[in-house]
């Protein structure tokens, strides 16, 4: 793929992915066919800011994990009130980086 397709989708969208594999995203971009390109933009991130404030708001109810795709988890914290909002916390303090992590899963099963 071109650079300068490379250097905007990564500009547009870095903040969705984990810093620390930015490099590698745009290593496996560079390597990409050009026909991919279309496919790539049609893919949705899930914001991590969003999943924060549902976490925030609504989280001892699972939505955040739903969100997520996680549905065991998502049951478990829907039945037991977030294990008496003990993993309602947990998941305060983690669920940004979660969520960029099933972003970069789902931009590597695509690549």
């Amino acid at each position: 793929m071109e650079r300068q397709n490379v250097d905007m989708y990564m500009l547009t969208n870095a903040k969705y992915f984990p810093s620390d594999k930015v490099m590698y995203i745009k290593e496996k971009l560079k390597n990409m066919d050009d026909e991919k390109y279309g496919l790539l933009l049609s893919v949705e991130m899930k914001n991590p800011t969003t999943l924060l404030i549902l976490s925030l708001l609504v989280g001892s109810f699972g939505v955040d994990r739903f969100m997520l795709g996680d549905t065991g988890m998502g049951v478990l914290k829907l039945l037991t009130g977030g294990l008496c909002g003990i993993l309602t916390i947990i998941d305060w303090c983690t669920i940004m980086n979660k969520t960029k992590e099933e972003n970069f899963k789902k931009l590597m099963s695509l690549l």
